[in-house]
């Protein structure tokens, strides 16, 4: 997995965690983190997990390059 990849990842994991902890606890982790969810650093935090979690839908459906045969 490359270095995007794994940040991605991480992202969506982190952005997984924070929904999880909304639901069963109504607790907002990068909220309470980064200064309430209308704090500009929130408001990036939510913007990255939102871009990272398209960019691994679309690298899970993209069509592999096919390798040339000599």
């Amino acid at each position: 997995m490359k270095g995007f990849e794994w940040l991605a990842l991480v992202l969506v994991v982190v952005g997984a965690v924070n929904w999880g902890l909304v639901g069963i606890a109504q607790f907002d982790l990068v909220a309470a983190l980064f200064g309430g969810q209308a704090a500009p650093l929130a408001r990036i935090v939510y913007s990255l997990v939102g871009v990272a979690g398209i960019a691994l839908l679309a690298m899970r459906f993209r069509t592999p390059v096919m390798a040339h045969s000599h």
